[in-house]
């Protein structure tokens, strides 16, 4: 009987050590998951920022609501690259000389094979081309998988939520809002639950949202991330 006892209250204090152990190490071990999975997330993030402000140049400075149609985009869409030989001197600008107008000088030669205007001013070695680059080849590394944009990691197959609202600036001006966000409980799935409910009340409390996430549908904010 005394060995029953003993063996049980060894068995005992193993527990309140599993448990002592659980509750300062829980807590840790959680925090580094977190930190891990955040940085996933907030790469994929700023990818997603990247596709957005090269998409918006090309399509009148507004973005796209649709992973469909920015994955397209940033598969085959091209961006112009300006070859630049020459520049305007002092003396040239002060006559009045413009990066436009010297453009439209050479252009004009060029079609009618008439180069006084040009030797006139100068510009036999002024030239302006715009090259086409494929985005792929530009915006991301070599070997980037533009069809992951769209899925969050460590979400199990979960998409970012993605939206845009037009508004008008006090001076009239349209411009396009654009968010793109995740919740903590897509991405941290499989973690403590009573540590994420902690994390949800925390930022509640600060007003703050409850995840990760760039731009703001209410606010003009460069598409900045909520944690930079």
């Amino acid at each position: 009987m005394k060995t029953v006892f003993n063996v049980v209250l060894g068995l005992c204090a193993l527990a309140l050590v599993y448990i002592c152990y659980a509750s300062i190490m829980g807590p840790i071990d959680f925090e580094q998951e977190k930190k891990h999975r955040d940085a996933a997330v907030i790469a994929r993030l700023i990818d997603i920022r990247k596709a957005q402000a090269e998409y918006r140049t090309r399509h009148n400075q507004q973005y796209t609501n649709n992973f469909d149609s920015l994955i397209d985009f940033v598969k085959h869409d091209s961006l112009p690259f300006i070859f630049k030989q020459g520049e305007l001197n002092d003396k040239q600008l002060e006559d009045g000389l413009t990066e436009k107008k010297a453009i439209a000088i050479v252009e004009k030669a060029k079609k009618t094979g008439k180069y006084d205007e040009v030797k006139k001013w100068g510009l036999e070695n002024f030239k302006r081309e715009t090259m086409w680059v494929a985005v792929k080849d530009t915006v991301f590394p070599k070997g980037f998988n533009a069809d992951s944009l769209r899925y969050v990691p460590f979400g199990n197959g979960a998409q970012f939520e993605m939206a845009t609202r037009n508004d008008t600036a006090k001076s009239g001006a349209p411009f396009c809002l654009l968010e793109v966000k995740t919740p903590y409980e897509v991405y941290l799935n499989g973690l403590n639950g009573q540590e994420i409910a902690n994390l949800k009340d925390l930022q509640t409390k600060l007003g703050r949202y409850c995840g990760l996430k760039i731009g703001d549908l209410e606010t003009a904010n460069n598409n900045a991330g909520n944690w930079e």
